[in-house]
């Protein structure tokens, strides 16, 4: 081939090879543009810090723009955020159709203990004393403090900014299940429904199940959903982990409103830290069991 020929065919291939790769990128974008997510940064007065809080929406509907979504808040927004968008995004889709659409809000950690944990306590997983100065559980104890942040700041900010329903999901893992379910006992009224993923319920020589104990019977329940499971913790590591699930089982079934939906589930060939996985999934398809593409509300 002549070398002003092979010009002529090499700078025609490349135009076409660069037109291509536009088309290709412009496809790419459509797709998944909507998996798109806000950061913004917020000063909690509560907290006297700087929170960084991920948000994700659904594409916007071009046949109603003023519809609205019930929104999910998502504690260790770092870990599960993207998890939870995708299983939203998915389960909302046309061709599934088993939930509506929703908003993701997650709210990423500073010091996770003092935020998730209800009480001040340096016990530790096997109910030990862990007295060292760089103890993991210092500082600890401002669950009540970190829960006023999204009742009154988080979010009043979300449903100003954000196209919202009343219906709002709190979920957590591990201590954010331990926050969730502290939550549902002292605040009932923030959320409707609740999923507690591995809650640590080993906390403080079990605290929480002494207060589940005690308030069950007298909090307004009513229409309420509570997700709950755990692992294989327990079993392997001899520890109180999974028989505090089942007495915490026990005692929604025995003293909680009837009116109280409530699951707990089990995942025994499951980890800690691989459970999320399949609960959080598992979570959305029992709080939207009897969900109808035509209902309102959520």
């Amino acid at each position: 081939m002549k070398p002003k020929l092979f010009n002529y065919f090499f700078s025609g291939f490349a135009i076409l090879f660069f037109a291509l790769s536009l088309q290709t990128t412009a496809q790419e974008t459509e797709k998944y543009k909507h998996l798109s997510s806000d950061l913004v940064t917020i000063f909690s007065k509560t907290l006297q810090e700087e929170r960084k809080i991920y948000i994700h929406c659904p594409r916007p509907d071009s046949t109603n723009r003023n519809k609205k979504y019930p929104v999910l808040y998502l504690m260790d927004g770092e870990s599960h955020f993207d998890m939870l968008c995708q299983y939203t995004e998915y389960l909302s889709r046309w061709d599934v159709d088993k939930m509506p659409e929703m908003i993701v809000v997650g709210i990423t950690n500073t010091k996770r203990t003092r935020d998730l944990t209800p009480t001040e306590s340096n016990l530790n997983y096997f109910g030990k004393p862990d007295t060292s100065r760089v103890s993991w559980m210092k500082p600890s104890g401002g669950n009540e403090k970190f829960l006023q942040f999204i009742k009154n700041e988080l979010v009043p900010y979300i449903e100003h900014h954000y196209k919202t329903q009343p219906y709002k999901i709190l979920a957590g893992h591990s201590f954010g299940g331990l926050s969730a379910i502290n939550c549902m006992l002292t605040h009932p009224e923030l959320f409707d429904a609740y999923i507690a993923v591995s809650p640590s319920f080993w906390w403080d020589n079990d605290y929480l199940l002494t207060l589940a104990k005690r308030k069950l019977p007298q909090i307004p329940l009513t229409n309420k959903t509570l997700f709950y499971s755990d692992a294989s913790e327990g079993i392997s590591d001899s520890s109180s982990f999974h028989t505090n699930l089942l007495k915490f089982d026990s005692l929604l079934t025995n003293s909680a409103p009837a009116k109280l939906n409530h699951l707990y589930k089990y995942y025994p060939t499951e980890t800690h830290m691989t459970e999320p996985l399949l609960a959080y999934h598992d979570a959305l398809r029992f709080i939207y069991k009897d969900w109808k593409k035509n209902d309102k509300g959520h």
